[in-house]
């Protein structure tokens, strides 16, 4: 039996990249740690339409977090370290690990990150593309 896809239309040549991406994002679980925002900043005179990505990270400091851009899946993870020296009475404040991927789209860049108040923004930036158009010579086949 054939499965049936948005892009199994004969309309939609070159989509099978878009396909195998949907569906390693529909697989992948999370467990919804640490919770996010994404914000769309609109473009003012001279500057680009930005993306903000704010995670909510509270007691994770600049040193227990690493952010990575792989291909164009943005990859930020945290684990923070544990401190033996302390003696809890009640631990409700978990010292715990986390990964949470985006997939960028072409062209996006990222072009900060910063962290304050346990709230991590990631500044991303897609320039608008250049419009073209070319015409296609057809060659005879006398």
């Amino acid at each position: 039996m054939t499965r049936m896809t948005p892009f199994s239309s004969p309309f939609l040549v070159g989509f099978d990249d878009v396909e195998r991406l949907f569906d390693r994002v529909s697989k992948s679980g999370s467990d919804g740690y640490p919770p996010y925002n994404v914000e769309r900043i609109p473009a003012t005179e001279g500057a680009s339409a930005r993306l903000v990505i704010t995670l909510a990270v509270a007691g994770f400091g600049t040193e227990d977090i690493d952010i990575t851009l792989e291909e164009n899946e943005l990859v930020i993870r945290g684990r923070q370290a544990e401190e033996s020296e302390r003696d809890y009475l009640h631990r409700g404040i978990a010292a715990r690990q986390f990964q949470r991927t985006f997939v960028l789209a072409d062209g996006m860049d990222v072009v900060g990150a910063d962290l304050k108040d346990g709230l991590l923004a990631i500044e991303l930036v897609r320039p608008d593309p250049e419009r073209s158009a070319r015409k296609i010579r057809i060659a005879s086949r006398d």
